[in-house]
């Protein structure tokens, strides 16, 4: 296993090697970037191509990336004329520009473009689409908009057509192979389901999202907390005049969802709003086999099987104003409403068996879940730019409310051998779980050019997350309710995070360094309440004998993080960059909680408030190519993880398990990352990812866990198919190799996901259908080891198999989006040479 960090430790400097050996004396430059002259929106993925003037040769192409920026360099000496183009504008021409190394680079600063006149646009359809993969500012931006096989499907669904990253059964998110990854909505964390990413992606219609931002390696800019940054960009109007859609889909398995929006935006304002809802069912379904290699009664083995069935019905709204209080000045309010209502059935069928597997109890356990949850929240956003090109300041402040109640009920039903049919228990359990939160942000940046290449950036924010979490537990006798009190708990906490950082960027040739720092001052601070029965009222407690304790709980956390991030351009569109973070993971306020989870009778589950913050210390060497129609990314990694945060089960005690997070000492991760995105014919392109890493864990003798690592692998293909001119079909694979995770060895999985879109005629109205998981082959299955239990786990999860999507889009910007017919060159907007 040593051998992949060997090999590994041997490409790094030969790599960095090429950064000498590559450079050449092509050192011109020109760089700019594009706007809308009118609404100064920027303007992406734009088309920038240079030409010999002389030989009318291409010289070099680009796109500007998600900012509206572009560069061109390593270019050679001579006179050449540039063209930027976009649909529906009208192309800006640049002629008679000289290079020579006594210019060396050239800075067009802000280039406006006028969009094209409507009556002109009658003559050739053009159809316009993102570029699926940018490499901007050291993260990678996935443009998702095209995503078939998410149609009519949440950001669960979506995320698993993203490279590098994978989405379990459980709607757990990982990158890389790494769970301890930080998911943002716009940039900021939701409070929706009570901040739990599992119900957070679960509420979000795949179609209200725009693209998905992936951060390996965060700069001082971003939160230090996490091992890496997945973003979640929602759509946002950005067409002129008045424009909506409405959508509505229908599932297998009774599931349905629709949502409409509408937008409408001139010169000085953009008003927006969309409204989606989703109902329909969930179905799953696995086993858990227990061996107990020391058994301390006659069960030796307990086979557990837990079908059910989850009916979600999920409303969100949205809506905000963006307002041009002066041509660099935008105001920017937006607010937020989600609302869940969830019922859930559940069977577990225990059985326990004895050295022989004959029987020695059985048991079936009916779980009743009714769950409800509302959550709102208002931004508040202000952009200052000034005089000085990229000169900005920006400001938010935000506020979200969310309140949850999670009712459950279990029934559980004994059976022994020779007793007959098995009946009902007189006294079924109940735990009423209720849950409400408060958050605020505060956040100011500010970014200034410095000279003509370098850039300095600083920023403040505050994070203050407030929160209750009470669970209430009852015996339902035939007399009524009474409270179970070693499982009922209030747990209040205080959770502050207070950041400043600062960084520095410039360039020198084909060289730029970027250096930052950041400052966390967080603590959280919390209150458990508990009961305390004395050992002679244990049997019959009453009001008057039971002992209330608080417990406190505090775990600050203060830090200095640095990063550096190091690139070099290359000949030929070639890349090199070299980054170091250091970065924290903070225990969550579940992780913490001492409260029990008792919903299965063989395994509690309870938080650990003794748990300390990981710390993990990051560095990657990323190597980026690009053809005319070959995207190629890379990245060699390597992470380590002190103070590591792992959900541990203890030894079994008369057949019962208790889950709880402990820190193990280290984890270290060495890996091999890479992303293609290739467009060899007209009618076919495809993405493909794939990702090999080895994880070595230390050993943790106290839990009977011997050091381990273990090589795996994933990797993804995502086939979009053009058949005819309105009809497309996508096709997505992808595959997990086993791995193996501190106690677990998780085992390998493989998925199929199909679409197809049909576009009416006029382009107003889409027919989209899609199947998720053809071959029902997704599932989440581990063995599991120690010293005393062995635990072989899967579990199945299902929802719509197959979705049929209709879209219908009206107003201005609705249909096909055309260019004027191409009779000379006339047309063009030039602007004069720059002095």
């Amino acid at each position: 296993m040593k051998l992949f960090q060997i090999k590994l430790t041997a490409i790094i400097p030969v790599l960095l090697s090429l950064t000498v050996n590559l450079y050449a004396q092509n050192t011109g430059k020109i760089t700019g970037s594009l706007k809308d002259a009118k609404t100064r929106e920027v303007i992406s993925f734009a088309t920038v191509a240079l030409t010999d003037e002389r030989t009318k040769a291409n010289v070099k192409g680009a796109q500007t990336d998600i900012n509206g920026n572009f560069v061109l360099d390593n270019l050679p000496a001579g006179t050449f004329t540039l063209r930027l183009s976009f649909v529906g504008y009208d192309p800006v021409v640049k002629e008679a520009i000289v290079l020579d190394p006594s210019t060396g680079g050239l800075n067009l600063g802000e280039v406006p473009m006028i969009a094209a006149k409507s009556k002109m646009l009658n003559e050739v359809a053009v159809t316009a689409r993102k570029a699926t993969l940018q490499n901007t500012e050291g993260k990678k931006v996935f443009s998702v908009n095209q995503s078939l096989v998410s149609q009519g499907g949440t950001a669960a669904d979506l995320l698993q057509n993203v490279p590098t990253l994978q989405i379990d059964i459980n709607g757990n998110v990982s990158l890389r192979g790494s769970t301890g990854v930080k998911v943002l909505i716009d940039g900021k964390p939701s409070l929706i389901a009570g901040g739990d990413v599992t119900q957070i992606l679960q509420s979000i219609p795949a179609s209200s999202i725009e693209n998905v931002e992936v951060i390996a390696n965060p700069s001082a800019k971003y939160d230090a907390e996490g091992q890496g940054i997945i973003n979640i960009v929602l759509k946002k109007n950005s067409k002129a005049g008045f424009n909506g859609a409405v959508t509505l889909a229908a599932g297998t398995r009774d599931n349905y969802n629709g949502s409409a929006n509408l937008s409408y935006q001139n010169s000085k304002v953009n008003l927006y709003g969309n409204y989606s809802l989703r109902d329909g069912d969930t179905y799953s379904n696995g086993f858990q086999y227990l061996t107990f290699l020391q058994p301390t009664d006659a069960a030796v083995f307990s086979n557990e099987l837990f079908p059910s069935t989850t009916t979600n019905k999920i409303q969100n709204l949205k809506a905000g104003i963006d307002y041009a209080l002066a041509p660099k000045s935008v105001l920017s309010v937006s607010g937020n409403l989600n609302l869940r209502d969830t019922h859930r059935d559940e069977v577990l069928y225990i059985d326990n068996l004895d050295a022989n597997r004959l029987p020695v109890q059985s048991s079936l356990q009916n779980n009743t879940t009714n769950s409800n949850g509302k959550s709102y929240g208002v931004d508040v956003d202000y952009s200052q730019h000034f005089k000085k090109p990229k000169e900005e300041l920006t400001f938010n402040f935000s506020y979200s409310h969310s309140n949850s109640r999670n009712l459950q009920v279990y029934q559980n039903h004994l059976t022994t051998p020779g007793s007959g049919s098995p009946a009902p228990d007189a006294d079924p359990q109940e735990s009423d779980i209720r849950n409400n939160g408060t958050s605020y942000n505060i956040q100011a940046d500010y970014t200034l050019p410095t000279g003509k290449t370098g850039q300095f950036a600083a920023g403040y924010r505050s994070q203050i997350s407030l929160g209750n979490n009470n669970q209430y537990a009852y015996t339902l006798g035939n007399t009524g309710a009474v409270p179970i009190y070693s499982f009922t708990n209030l747990f209040a906490s205080n959770n502050q995070i207070h950041a400043v950082y600062a960084s520095y960027k410039n360039q020198v040739n084909n060289f730029t360094y970027e250096l930052g720092l950041r400052g966390e001052d967080a603590h959280l601070n919390a209150t458990f309440t508990g009961y305390e029965l004395p050992n002679s009222t244990i049997n019959n407690p009453t009001s008057q004998n039971i002992l209330l304790y608080h417990t406190p709980i505090k775990v600050p956390s203060k830090g200095l993080y640095p990063s550096v991030f190091l690139t070099q351009k290359l000949q030929n569109n070639q890349q090199l960059q070299l980054s170091y973070t250091n970065r924290v993971t903070r225990p969550t306020a579940r992780e913490l909680n001492p409260s029990t989870d008792f919903s299965d009778p063989t395994n509690y589950e309870t938080g650990n408030p003794h748990l300390v913050p990981e710390s993990i210390n990051s560095l990657e060497l990323g190597y980026n190519k690009a053809w005319q129609n070959i995207t190629f990314t890379s990245g060699l990694y390597y992470s380590r993880l002190n103070n590591v945060i792992k959900h541990i089960e203890s030894d079994p005690v008369d057949g019962l398990i208790i889950t709880m997070a402990q820190n193990l000492k280290h984890s270290t991760t060495t890996g091999l990352e890479l992303i293609g995105h290739f467009n060899l014919i007209k009618a076919w392109d495809f993405t493909a990812n794939a990702n090999i890493f080895e994880r070595q864990n230390d050993a943790a003798p106290q839990y009977g866990i011997t050091a381990n690592s273990g090589l795996s692998w994933n990797a993804n293909i995502t086939n979009n198919i053009s058949l005819a001119k309105s009809l497309a079909i996508q096709v997505r694979a992808d595959y997990r190799a086993a791995d193996q995770v501190i106690q677990d060895k998780n085992r390998p999985a493989f998925g199929l996901d199909a679409g197809a879109k049909y576009d009416f005629p006029g382009n107003k109205a889409s027919l989209s259908f899609n199947s998720i998981d053809v071959f029902n082959s997704r599932k989440w299955a581990f063995l599991r080891s120690s010293n005393t239990l062995l635990l072989d786990f899967e579990r199945r999860t299902l929802g719509s198999r197959a979705t049929l999507t209709f879209t219908y889009h009206f107003g201005k910007s609705a249909g096909v989006h055309k260019q004027p017919k191409k009779k000379d060159d006339n047309a063009d907007k030039r602007i004069d040479d720059a002095s």
